[in-house]
């Protein structure tokens, strides 16, 4: 009889089949590379087959490779859907960006309903840059953000689902001279220095969204700010600069400030579901379930007559995993 296969073994070969990179992997598994190194060898002599193509440059499959992997992602699946049975699954770890945003923190609330038996966690990473490469180490399983921000080399091991095309908004001083207007048409903001989080490590998809929105209207950019960490300090770092910030619609207005959407053309901020592709949890469909729900019931995915949005946005909002 075949001696049985040790699921570590099977779990170290699909994360490094999944990132093509033995470092990588090993920080996803939180293991030593050169514990990795030694699982992957160790499963190989198993099953008496060269699973990868090791060059000092690139990590490659081998064709025993492609054929293992469908196997090994199966058998993880079952050991995780039997764990879970048995209440044993591992939280899933779900990063709503700031506690201030609307449209995750829906998500998030529908996918503990449609999963009472399992825990899905919180987390505020501020920003979808930051939070892809706590993916892709493995530190967190899901996020939310605008896809088409991200650098390609970070999306190449992401997937993504869309969410919603969220109308943007921008957030006034309460005696700022558009603070009295039900909404804002954006050729009201020419002439005026808005802030974007330029210079935030974690936010640039959105700096860049900013930049992208602004471009040919005549409104500037603010520059950096000092990186304000907790909202305290962020009310005080704005009072000083007194800059309008650019925000999201339901984004919670601060003290003595207003919160007016955006209008003529009403830009749209596009948020997508991401994750690291080969994520396996019994969490995480009903997840994906809840975001697809409430984008058919809210009409989330419907893009308002003459809404902006840039052309690569679209692009990958349309096509997706």
């Amino acid at each position: 009889m075949p001696a049985p296969l040790d699921p570590r073994l099977l779990r170290a070969f699909v994360t490094v089949a999944e990132e093509l990179h033995f470092t990588r992997a090993a920080l996803r598994l939180h293991v030593a590379q050169q514990a990795l190194s030694r699982d992957v060898r160790k499963l190989e002599r198993e099953l008496r087959a060269e699973l990868f193509v090791r060059t000092t440059r690139q990590v490659t499959l081998t064709p025993d490779g492609e054929r293992l992997l469908p196997h090994a992602r199966r058998v993880l699946r079952a050991q995780d859907d039997l764990l879970a049975a048995f209440g044993q699954a591992r939280p899933l770890l779900v990063d709503l960006n700031s506690p201030g945003l609307v449209t995750p923190r829906r998500v998030l609330h529908l996918a503990r309903e449609l999963a009472p038996g399992h825990e899905l966690m919180a987390r505020y990473e501020s920003g979808l840059t930051w939070a892809a490469g706590e993916l892709l180490a493995g530190r967190l399983d899901v996020s939310f953000g605008r896809f088409a921000g991200l650098d390609p080399a970070l999306r190449s091991g992401l997937g993504h689902q869309p969410v919603r095309y969220e109308p943007m908004a921008v957030v006034l001083p309460e005696d700022h001279r558009l603070a009295g207007t039900a909404e804002v048409p954006l050729a009201e903001l020419a002439g005026e220095t808005v802030y974007a989080g330029a210079g935030n490590p974690r936010t640039p998809e959105w700096t860049d969204l900013a930049r992208l929105l602004f471009e040919e209207r005549g409104i500037e950019l603010a520059p950096p700010a000092p990186l304000a960490v907790g909202e305290e300090e962020f009310q005080r770092i704005m009072a000083r600069t007194r800059h309008p910030i650019l925000a999201v619609v339901g984004f919670p207005a601060l003290p003595s400030t207003v919160v007016r959407p955006l209008v003529d053309p009403v830009p749209l901020s596009p948020v997508s579901l991401v994750w690291r592709r080969g994520l396996t949890h019994p969490a995480f469909d009903a997840l994906r379930g809840a975001a697809a729900r409430l984008a058919a019931e809210e009409g989330w995915l419907r893009r308002p007559a003459g809404g902006w949005i840039p052309a690569a946005d679209h692009v990958l909002m349309a096509s997706h995993d």
